[in-house]
């Protein structure tokens, strides 16, 4: 199964809404999608519109409830929730091989061309088990000039996570949201990325859009929300352009 991890240490980049439309997106492609919360937030969770009250990602991993007991399922991408509980998970899973815990639950589950998994704004163990339950990475970020030191900092720890836990990880690539196409600040932290990551960069930009902040409000993806929206169009076209590409490697 094809799995993607949205990561980005910083937050506010527009993981879980990336997460949260390219698995709509893709569904709609028809494609059998499953998104993973994989954040103690919850976000993509309530992004969905989901009932946050049965069992969860923290319960999967914990070994309390097998699964595919767990998933939503419904129209479009089915949900492996999460809830607050996962924040204390660190210390409470034994210390060997507890990076592989979300690896071995996912293999536990058939009839999925994809999963995306929505990581936590942060280098930690939720996201260490994300990167080695995942084939490859896709890194939203905004067009700034901090944030490529962030960028840079990231692939180094995807090197490390190669070194140590998945040798088999790539990258689906890097996207740029939030992005304003007037601005000369973008085209040159455009140019930066492609002169430094070569081939990692997605054709598509996600544009600033409100629909995009609304729609979650309404438990609803872009799609559903605002169809002929900018963000709708952008997102489908992220779609077509991940579904068409191969992943890359880790530079």
């Amino acid at each position: 199964m094809r799995t993607v991890a949205v990561i980005n240490q910083k937050g506010g980049v527009g993981k879980t809404t990336t997460a949260h439309n390219l698995g709509a997106g893709l569904s709609r492609r028809g494609l059998a999608v499953l998104l993973v919360d994989a954040d103690p937030q919850a976000h993509l969770t309530a992004a969905m519109g989901a009932d946050a009250g049965g069992a969860d990602l923290s319960q999967v991993l914990l070994g309390e409830c097998p699964p595919e007991k767990a998933v939503l399922t419904g129209p479009g991408p089915h949900l492996l929730p999460a809830s607050i509980a996962l924040a204390g998970l660190e210390s409470r899973l034994s210390a060997a091989g507890r990076e592989d815990m979300l690896h071995a639950a996912l293999a536990g589950l058939s009839g999925y061309d994809l999963a995306v998994i929505d990581c936590p704004p942060n280098l930690g163990l939720l996201t260490v088990c994300a990167l080695r339950a995942a084939t490859e990475a896709l890194v939203p970020m905004q067009a700034e000039f901090l944030a490529l030191r962030g960028l840079a900092a990231l692939v180094e720890t995807l090197r490390a996570v190669r070194g140590r836990v998945n040798p088999e990880l790539l990258m689906a690539g890097i996207l740029l949201t939030r992005f304003e196409p007037r601005r000369k600040l973008g085209r040159e932290v455009t140019g930066r990325i492609r002169a430094h990551f070569p081939g990692l960069l997605f054709e598509t930009r996600i544009r600033d859009n409100v629909s995009l902040a609304e729609a979650p409000g309404f438990g609803q993806d872009i799609f559903a929300y605002a169809p002929t929206s900018r963000g709708a169009l952008d997102y489908g076209a992220l779609c077509a352009e991940l579904a068409g590409r191969p992943p890359r490697p880790v530079p």
